[in-house]
Formats: C-alpha cells, structure tokens, sequence
C-alpha cells in the first residue's frame, strides 16, 4: 500500500513539475497595456488658394487632445515581439489660419508595431518599435464660406516608438512610451485637392501593462 501510495505521489509529483515548467516556459507571453496618450499633431499643409485668397504653408490646424488608447502585444521571443495599438474613434477640430474653424472629422488609427526588448526580465525593460499605421477618416463635416470640403478615407503611414516598462510585481508594469506616426490627407473642395495636410502627431503616454 505504502509503495502504490510513493508512486502515485512520485508521479503526480513529476505531472505537476511537468505543467509548472510548460506554464513557465509560456508565462509572460502576453501583455496588455491600458494607457492615457497626449496627441500633438505637427500639423504641416501645403500652401494653396482658394475663395480668391491665399494661404500659407501649414494653415490648416488640427486640435491636440488626450485619448484613451488599449495595447496588446504577443512576444514571440524574449526579445521580440508584435504590438497592435488601439483607441476608440477620435474627433478633431479643424481650423484655417486667418479664417477660423471649419469643422469636425473623425478617425480611427490601428497600429501595428514590431518590438525588440533590450533587456527583458529585468525590473526596468527599454523598447524600441517600428511598424505601420492605417488610419481610417470618416463623418467628414467640414466647410469654408459654405463651400463643403472632404478629406481622403485613408491613411497608411510609418509608425516608430521608444519607451520602458517598469515592472511592479512579476505580472504589473509601469508604462512610458512616446511614438511617432505619420498620416495625412488631402483636403478638396468639389472634389479638387486644395492641399495636402500632414497631421503626423506625437503620442506620448504614459499607463499601466499586465502580462500573462
């Protein structure tokens, strides 16, 4: 009796060392980051006429603010991983120098950025990323004296990022990150393009990560 009981328990012993060590070898391969991220566009444009007037370079203005944005990433390697960056859709303000506001649009800006970790495991983790951004422009309402102007669907743009991860406890982590993500779109008017404004923003962030 006494020997069945040593080898069941040898074996369960050795069954549970076997799931410690997969769930070991797994742990830690995904990561969730909740962040609040401060949007500054640089806000460049072309200069162009229109309405019997000129304008000047960078005229068009698109308002900064501060969204919510959702991050999950799966590494692939300790040093290497994919990261989707997400947020809910955004509204900005538009506004032309000289003349004032002109109204509203909305856009969505998924990202999906390549990540290399320089020193994983350790309490303070650097990164550095590179990926693409593809951003979607939608309830386009804008207008000047009247006349109603519309901006491209798309963007598809280069993205790059630099930030650290603080570890809290073995799953909680302290995030910084900025990055830097280009888009932009024509403006037209009558379906004629006026300019060629590029919002490229900066996003700096800053949040929390939990990995599992």
């Amino acid at each position: 009796m006494s020997s069945r009981f040593l080898r069941l328990a040898a074996c369960s012993a050795a069954l549970f060392a076997t799931v410690v060590t997969a769930s070991a070898q797994t742990e830690g391969k995904w990561t969730v980051r909740l962040r609040a991220t401060a949007l500054d566009p640089a806000n460049k444009s072309d200069s162009f006429t229109a309405l019997g007037l000129g304008f000047a370079h960078d005229a068009v203005r698109v308002n900064a603010k501060v969204i919510p944005e959702l991050d999950i990433s799966y590494a692939f390697t300790e040093h290497f991983s994919m990261e989707l960056v997400l947020t809910i859709p955004q509204e900005h303000d538009v506004k032309l120098l000289g003349v004032g506001k002109l109204g509203t649009f909305k856009h969505l800006p998924p990202t999906l950025m390549a990540q290399y970790q320089f020193l994983p495991g350790k309490r303070i983790q650097p990164y550095i990323g590179a990926g693409v951004n593809f951003t979607l422009i939608h309830d386009v309402d804008l207008k000047v004296a009247d006349v109603e102007l519309d901006l491209d669907n798309t963007s598809l743009g280069f993205a790059g990022q630099v930030g650290a991860d603080v570890k809290i406890t073995d799953k909680v982590y302290f995030n910084v990150d900025v990055k830097r993500v280009l888009i932009d779109t024509a403006v037209k008017a009558g379906g004629a393009k006026l300019t060629e404004a590029k919002l490229d923003p900066w996003l700096f962030s800053v949040g929390v990560g939990y990995r599992f």
